[in-house]
């Protein structure tokens, strides 16, 4: 069965503030965010990933960058987050598990190759990188077993920050997708997994990847570490 792979890439990325939707970033390499996400999946899956696009915000420039990919429209992208840009691409998606990337998220391929096995495997996992815990970003705590237990911007006594890489399992989705349907229009999809952790206990793992490079753009000041990567 193919590797589900989905990107969101709805949002309308004002923080950034580029007049483009944010995954169509130029990068010092010439590529686009999107496209080293793309290339990198292609890289560590090869043929057997079928990739889904979720699109909002000016997405014919997307649709015309990526023609290949199959696409998820969020029509109202500007009223709602990213719950509600992964419950549809969750409720389009088959049988198996999918791995979703945030539209925004640079990446060192080799994270791709480290949770290969999980994936595989059919196990829930968030990439964390535990080398810092900065105030904009979603963090996280574990509980005795070593799941994540907290998954928010709110969360008290981080353990690090989730990166933006991510995977439900085929067991865990159907629960997933009910608990992003109950979230709020402006909640993020971490909200979603943190009331099937609390309400159904599943056990989503988080899979340190400190020592690969991966940023989630946001600002200038992320793009600009994005860019200082090639470099090294």
């Amino acid at each position: 069965m193919a590797l589900q792979v989905v990107i969101l890439a709805a949002g309308m990325g004002t923080r950034l503030g580029k007049p483009w939707p944010k995954p169509l970033t130029p990068l010092a390499d010439g590529r686009s965010i999107m496209q080293q996400q793309l290339e990198n999946v292609a890289q560590v899956f090869g043929d057997e990933a079928r990739t889904t696009i979720v699109v909002g915000f000016k997405m014919e420039m997307i649709m015309e960058a990526h023609p290949n990919a199959t696409f998820v429209y969020n029509e109202i992208y500007d009223q709602t987050n990213t719950s509600k840009s992964l419950l549809k691409a969750l409720r389009a998606s088959h049988d198996s598990g999918v791995l979703w990337l945030n539209g925004d998220v640079v990446f060192d391929s080799r994270v791709l190759e480290r949770v290969t096995d999980r994936i595989r495997g059919e196990k829930s996992f968030v990439c964390v990188n535990t080398s810092a815990t900065a105030e904009e970003e979603v963090k996280y705590t574990v509980d005795a077993r070593g799941n994540i237990n907290a998954l928010s911007k709110q969360v008290k006594n981080a353990l690090g920050e989730a990166v933006g890489i991510n995977f439900i399992s085929r067991h865990h989705k159907a629960v997933a997708i009910q608990y992003l349907d109950e979230c709020a229009d402006n909640d993020y999809f971490e909200r979603g997994l943190e009331l099937a952790i609390e309400k159904a206990g599943i056990e989503i793992e988080p899979v340190d990847i400190s020592d690969l490079f991966a940023v989630e753009v946001d600002f200038q000041a992320d793009l600009d570490r994005a860019n200082q990567s090639f470099n090294n």
